[in-house]
């Protein structure tokens, strides 16, 4: 098979939203996300979407968390780890401000770059989100933007476009893109049916899919992130459409099918299944790398994975 048929797997874990109380088999504990990330590597997975949580379950880009993360994971396998700067909608990621909203900490979100990730999150975009009764500021003006992009590149972490609407592909990463603070292969994140939450957000259908995945530069490899029932149609549409990564996880979808909790790695399995019956193949990690870019070209080179996979 030529390198097109190798499909990258990524699986989000936890994320910054859900709560143990709407899925029991949610990892938020360091120990609990290692050993979900072990078996979802062991299914298939090659690259791992993190975000830490608190001991109370809360969010957090604590980086002294997700370094406890991120080493548990590197002691069992190499999958590729991408830290998430956005942290959440709650714990110590969020503030009140006058006048009853809330906002996104900024100094927080940045210490989501500080644990020795390949890969973080970029959120090239500003919105409200409305969860458990707050109208929630996520402000990534374009100096923030900025800010991420430049503190990205001289870590040598590939940047993850986490992008939300048309215009968070074509105004605000595009512009960082021209001054050259990021090379291709372009990652891009398209989250998609989240606009029951997110200001601003797109459903998902194909046709929206097609028109967001046409504003992508040239030379983007691209996932897609379907919130809740849409995240296996996403998906896999998204691999029709070219994309040569294939996202899953309880960040974006608690159910396996309507009315059934599911478990991380029963995603990653179902997921591989598919892939195979439609005759791709499964990335690696070492593959997975290759696609994505990594190490990153334009920056320093960063330290071999030291560690050792399972027998």
């Amino acid at each position: 098979m030529t390198a097109s048929n190798k499909v990258v797997v990524l699986v989000a874990p936890t994320g910054g939203m859900a709560f143990k109380s709407q899925n029991p088999h949610l990892p938020t504990q360091p120990d609990e996300i290692a050993r979900d990330v072990l078996d979802c590597y062991n299914a298939g997975a090659s690259v791992a979407a993190i975000h830490a949580r608190l001991p109370d379950d809360q969010a957090t880009c604590n980086a002294d968390i997700y370094r406890d993360i991120n080493e548990r994971i590197r002691a069992g396998c190499d999958i590729v780890i991408n830290n998430s700067t956005g942290g959440g909608v709650h714990g110590d990621m969020i503030r009140p401000m006058a006048g009853g909203m809330w906002d996104t900490v900024w100094e927080e979100r940045l210490k989501g770059m500080d644990a020795g990730a390949e890969m973080c999150t970029l959120d090239a975009c500003t919105f409200v989100g409305s969860f458990g009764g707050k109208e929630i500021l996520f402000n990534t003006s374009p100096s923030r933007c900025r800010t991420l992009a430049e503190e990205m590149k001289r870590r040598g972490i590939k940047p993850e476009w986490e992008v939300f609407s048309p215009a968070h592909i074509v105004q605000d990463a595009a512009t960082l893109i021209r001054m050259g603070l990021d090379e291709p292969p372009y990652v891009f994140n398209l989250v998609m049916n989240a606009h029951r939450g997110f200001q601003n957000a797109m459903p998902y259908d194909p046709k929206t899919l097609q028109f967001m995945v046409d504003l992508l530069p040239r030379q983007s490899v691209f996932c897609v992130s379907g919130i809740g029932p849409s995240q296996l149609q996403a998906g896999i549409n998204s691999l029709l459409l070219g994309g040569q990564v294939i996202r899953v996880g309880l960040e974006d979808n608690l159910y396996y099918r309507h009315a059934e909790l599911a478990r991380n790695v029963e995603l990653v399995e179902r997921t591989v299944r598919i892939l195979r019956e439609m005759d791709y193949e499964i990335a690696t990690p070492e593959e997975a790398r290759r696609i994505l870019g990594l190490p990153r070209g334009d920056a320093p080179a960063r330290p071999a994975y030291a560690g050792g996979g399972p027998a």
